[in-house]
Protein backbone atom coordinates (compact mmCIF):
# COMPACT_ATOMS: atom_id res chain seq x y z
CA UNK A 1 0.00 0.00 0.00
CA UNK A 2 3.02 2.25 0.65
CA UNK A 3 4.18 1.64 -2.81
CA UNK A 4 0.97 2.69 -4.25
CA UNK A 5 0.59 5.95 -1.71
CA UNK A 6 3.61 7.16 -3.03
CA UNK A 7 3.16 6.81 -7.37
CA UNK A 8 -0.02 8.42 -6.63
CA UNK A 9 1.85 11.51 -4.48
CA UNK A 10 4.07 11.85 -7.47
CA UNK A 11 1.43 11.72 -10.14
CA UNK A 12 -0.58 14.03 -8.83
CA UNK A 13 1.76 16.47 -7.27
CA UNK A 14 3.51 16.11 -10.89
CA UNK A 15 0.18 16.95 -12.80
CA UNK A 16 -0.75 20.16 -10.41
CA UNK A 17 2.90 21.30 -10.67
CA UNK A 18 2.72 21.51 -14.88
CA UNK A 19 -1.03 22.57 -14.69
CA UNK A 20 0.11 25.48 -12.59
CA UNK A 21 2.64 26.08 -15.82
CA UNK A 22 0.26 25.36 -18.47
CA UNK A 23 -2.32 28.20 -17.00
CA UNK A 24 0.24 30.49 -16.47
CA UNK A 25 1.96 30.02 -19.94
CA UNK A 26 -2.26 30.26 -21.33
CA UNK A 27 -2.37 33.39 -19.12
CA UNK A 28 0.35 35.03 -21.38
CA UNK A 29 -1.00 34.22 -24.43
CA UNK A 30 -4.27 35.77 -23.70
CA UNK A 31 -5.93 31.55 -24.95
CA UNK A 32 -8.24 29.71 -22.91
CA UNK A 33 -7.47 29.04 -19.34
CA UNK A 34 -7.86 26.42 -16.82
CA UNK A 35 -10.43 27.02 -14.30
CA UNK A 36 -9.33 27.42 -10.77
CA UNK A 37 -11.73 25.58 -9.71
CA UNK A 38 -9.74 22.29 -11.41
CA UNK A 39 -6.64 23.59 -9.60
CA UNK A 40 -8.35 23.47 -6.66
CA UNK A 41 -9.26 19.72 -7.44
CA UNK A 42 -6.06 18.75 -8.11
CA UNK A 43 -4.76 20.24 -5.09
CA UNK A 44 -7.46 18.71 -3.11
CA UNK A 45 -7.40 14.93 -4.05
CA UNK A 46 -3.53 15.28 -3.19
CA UNK A 47 -1.48 17.63 -5.11
CA UNK A 48 -1.57 20.76 -2.62
CA UNK A 49 2.50 20.46 -2.44
CA UNK A 50 2.60 20.46 -6.40
CA UNK A 51 0.10 22.85 -6.73
CA UNK A 52 2.17 25.14 -4.79
CA UNK A 53 5.45 24.71 -5.87
CA UNK A 54 4.08 25.62 -9.30
CA UNK A 55 2.50 28.63 -8.07
CA UNK A 56 6.04 29.50 -6.48
CA UNK A 57 7.89 28.68 -9.44
CA UNK A 58 5.67 30.17 -12.14
CA UNK A 59 4.91 32.86 -10.22
CA UNK A 60 0.85 32.12 -10.85
CA UNK A 61 -1.80 33.45 -8.65
CA UNK A 62 0.49 34.19 -6.28
CA UNK A 63 -1.52 37.19 -4.86
CA UNK A 64 -4.72 35.40 -4.91
CA UNK A 65 -5.47 34.96 -0.78
CA UNK A 66 -7.63 31.56 -1.07
CA UNK A 67 -4.41 29.95 -3.43
CA UNK A 68 -1.23 32.28 -1.23
CA UNK A 69 -2.69 30.24 1.86
CA UNK A 70 -5.30 27.40 0.98
CA UNK A 71 -2.29 25.64 -0.85
CA UNK A 72 -0.23 25.69 2.19
CA UNK A 73 -2.70 24.73 4.46
CA UNK A 74 -3.27 21.54 2.24
CA UNK A 75 -0.29 21.07 2.00
CA UNK A 76 0.68 20.08 5.97
CA UNK A 77 -3.22 18.88 5.95
CA UNK A 78 -2.24 16.04 3.37
CA UNK A 79 1.43 15.68 4.79
CA UNK A 80 0.11 15.06 8.08
CA UNK A 81 -2.27 12.18 6.21
CA UNK A 82 0.48 10.94 4.85
CA UNK A 83 2.86 10.14 7.98
CA UNK A 84 -0.22 9.17 10.05
CA UNK A 85 -0.39 6.26 7.11
CA UNK A 86 2.97 5.98 6.66
CA UNK A 87 3.24 5.02 10.78
CA UNK A 88 0.16 3.04 10.29
CA UNK A 89 1.64 0.64 8.11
Amino acid sequence: MITELWIYAVVINVLAYFTMGIDKKRAQNHQYRISERTLWVLAWIGGATGAFAGMKKFRHKTKHFAFKWGFPALMIIQLVLVGYVIILS
